[in-house]
């Protein structure tokens, strides 16, 4: 089993509120939430980060931020969202597998940090 728990959970070995899984990708909730809708989308490739991205993760990358927006649709928010993602400590990034957050459901200000 692999320590990353981006991995076990697109495995289905570790508990999420899943909201929409296909073979490339997993959508679920934040567990700790900063806006009303707050969820994560993540590839079930292990891509430490954005960073990390070669240039064959191009398609993938490209269905993470369709994945976002379709998350943002299926959540609702389609009319206004934020996609998020932390690169390195210094960025906030806590879990070392790439992962977009779809933040939405209130107004968001500027600047976000």
């Amino acid at each position: 089993m692999t320590a990353c728990i981006f991995c076990r959970i697109a495995a289905g070995e570790a508990s999420a509120q899943v909201e929409f899984a296909d073979d490339r990708l997993v959508v679920f909730r934040d567990l700790a939430p900063r806006a009303p809708v707050h969820l994560l989308v993540i590839p079930r490739k292990h891509v430490a980060s954005l960073a990390e991205a070669q240039s064959e993760d191009a398609g993938l990358l490209g269905e993470l931020l369709l994945g976002a927006a379709a998350a943002a649709a299926r959540a609702g928010i389609a009319d206004g969202f934020r996609v998020v993602t932390n690169t390195g400590p210094d960025a906030g990034q806590s879990v070392h597998h790439l992962h977009f957050h779809v933040l939405g459901g209130r107004r968001l200000s500027w600047p976000p940090g």
